[in-house]
């Protein structure tokens, strides 16, 4: 049986609406020309980054020796040759997109660069954090990710009222998200204020979706019931499809209006943490399952290469199923299953974890610069 080559899934999903974003970067990528590849046979049209990532392509190949090598000779400290390898490869990134930036007069064409995680439950150091990378990348298709902790709401308000364009990241919670429009719509009312060209000024909002199945099916399993095997990767998809009808409502008020009539672009939701964990499950289902105009899905490689493999796109799969994920959030109560407290863990394991690849990435560069320096002088 000979595979249909016309068929091409990622095309559909563009088609759909949705803006397909590739969750990974490193030198690798970009010198070697597969992000571009990615651009024009994948139909990428936006990056994001994370700690994560960034401390995976420090530790492979010798692409970032020649940098790292003139910063120790430099004696530059750990913390700054991080800034310097990632700023460089963000910025780099960005020009590659440059033209997307464009020709979707500054929608997509993105690339996140994330503020350290420590400083999570810091709002005044976020915000100077914000400023030195948005100064240091210098280029308007960038992207400052922010976490969405209740400590760092102000942040993200005052960085759009700068003209700061903000990806409000790690947002479990549907009450959460809330807080983060609200705090997105007052920032892009001060920015107007201040005179900022809103056209240029964007955001997104990253909902997480995989990390709340992994938690929610931990404690279905721990129940046991039938009825709780039955609701087993179910709970993520429901809980964004509800946090997809608490954006339209958001967006529909007179407040949003005046901004949309000034030129403002809403602060679309993005579909995070896409690739599934449990390989019981569909390795496509947190794409096609959450698909609608409007939205933009950020995809490990492995999922944009599955979803361009085998995806099944069936048009829109949020609007029209909201009666359907509140059926579920029920049978997930009624279960037994406190939703609060699952967000809260999650949001707190979340945080934990950027910490500790951002450890990971000051000990693994530091290391490397002495390695280094100890050899240049020898």
């Amino acid at each position: 049986m000979t595979r249909d080559t016309r068929h091409d899934p990622l095309a559909e999903l563009s088609a759909q609406g949705v803006a397909v974003w590739l969750d990974d970067l490193s030198r690798e990528l970009l010198a070697s020309g597969e992000l571009q590849l990615l651009i024009t046979g994948r139909h990428v049209v936006g990056v994001t980054t994370n700690p994560t990532i960034f401390a995976s392509a420090l530790a492979k190949g010798d692409r970032y020796d020649g940098q790292l090598r003139d910063l120790a000779e430099l004696g530059a400290s750990t913390e700054t040759a991080i800034f310097a390898v990632t700023t460089d490869d963000v910025r780099a990134a960005c020009d590659v997109l440059a033209p997307v930036y464009q020709q979707t007069a500054a929608r997509d064409g993105r690339v996140s660069i994330e503020v350290d995680p420590r400083l999570a439950q810091d709002a005044e150091r976020t915000i100077a954090e914000a400023r030195q990378l948005w100064w240091l990348v210098d280029r308007p298709n960038l992207f400052i990710k922010i976490p969405a902790t209740t400590a760092s709401l102000p942040a993200i308000s005052q960085c759009l009222s700068e003209g700061i364009s903000v990806n409000v990241t790690l947002i479990f919670s549907i009450e959460r998200y809330r807080a983060v429009m609200d705090a997105f719509i007052e920032g892009v009312e001060r920015a107007r204020a201040a005179g900022h060209d809103l056209t240029n000024l964007a955001s997104v909002a990253s909902f997480f979706v995989s990390r709340v199945d992994t938690e929610v099916d931990k404690r279905l399993d721990k129940l046991g019931s039938p009825e709780a095997v039955e609701l087993r990767g179910k709970a993520a998809i429901a809980n964004a499809r509800l946090a997809f009808q608490a954006y339209e409502e958001a967006f529909a008020g007179d407040r949003w209006t005046a901004l949309a009539e000034a030129g403002a672009k809403p602060q679309r939701p993005l579909w995070a943490s896409t690739g599934v964990k449990d390989p019981a499950y569909d390795d496509t289902m947190y794409v096609v399952d959450l698909v609608t105009r409007g939205v933009v899905n950020t995809m490990p490689e492995a999922t944009l290469d599955a979803v361009a493999d085998h995806g099944v796109i069936r048009g829109d799969t949020i609007r029209g199923e909201y009666a359907s994920a509140v059926a579920t959030m029920t049978a997930l109560a009624d279960a037994g299953i406190d939703m609060a407290d699952v967000v809260d863990v999650l949001e707190i394991e979340a945080v934990e974890k950027f910490e500790t690849s951002w450890n990971e990435l000051l000990e693994s560069t530091k290391a490397e610069l002495e390695r280094l320096a100890k050899a240049d002088s020898q």
